[in-house]
């Protein structure tokens, strides 16, 4: 297990870095995760670092962690997509109970989406998305406008209106959401999109989950009846 610290935000420099201290030191670490996240890297958060692995690594150190008030939000938007198969696993997506994982990464419209799932002879393309904006227990996805994600969306609807299945996982990495639903304040389109797909027959569901440092944790489901349109 790599070795962890807690260090204090300063400032972010680049979507990828923030500039940490660490026992007085002022050092820069790599930040996985390029959504603004303006509501957590706040000064003098502490924030949780993993010691990097690898002699080519530009800095000694990866922000994997935040504290707010005691809850612990994961800051590494590709965990998600890496705990996947454990949620299938575990049987924390109840809708995908049977499906399994036949590939990563399928051809979707001009891009890949992130799963194709498959149960008998039924397919389905799955897209995971991660979420750290809580707000009055709402989970909102995206904190920042994004073309790709509003492209994927209409894209699942197309492979619906073709037969197949198609489903989007927001997966929340804190625990503290109740209810989900796209955030039309910081990005109309995506939220105009996200009706449209929903209307198209593609699936939306949220896994809210916990973060102990190394793994995500699921600790509530949330289907349709969570779902919050403005």
């Amino acid at each position: 297990m790599a070795e962890k610290i807690w260090g204090k935000f300063i400032e972010r420099p680049n979507r990828f870095s923030l500039w940490v201290e660490i026992n007085g030191k002022r050092e820069l670490a790599h930040l996985p995760n390029p959504g603004r996240l303006s509501e957590i890297l706040t000064p003098r958060r502490r924030i949780l670092l993993r010691k990097a692995k690898g002699a080519k690594r530009k800095t000694r150190w990866t922000a994997i962690g935040a504290d707010l008030s005691g809850m612990l939000v994961s800051l590494d938007s590709t965990l998600p997509n890496r705990f996947l198969p454990q949620a299938l696993r575990e049987g924390a997506v109840p809708p995908l109970k049977g499906w399994r994982i036949a590939a990563r990464e399928p051809r979707l419209g001009v891009g890949r989406s992130d799963f194709l799932l498959v149960r008998g002879n039924r397919r389905l393309f799955l897209e995971v998305k991660s979420v750290t904006l809580v707000e009055g227990g709402v989970a909102l996805f995206p904190d920042a406008p994004t073309v790709r994600g509003r492209r994927h969306l209409l894209e699942l609807a197309e492979v619906v209106r073709h037969g197949a299945s198609a489903m989007v996982l927001f997966v929340v990495q804190r625990p503290d959401a109740n209810r989900f639903g796209p955030n039309a304040a910081t990005d109309p389109a995506f939220a105009e999109a996200f009706g449209e797909a929903l209307e198209g027959g593609v699936e939306m569901y949220a896994l809210v989950c916990s973060f102990d440092g190394e793994r995500l944790h699921p600790r509530r489901f949330l289907g349709p009846e969570a779902l919050v349109l403005s």
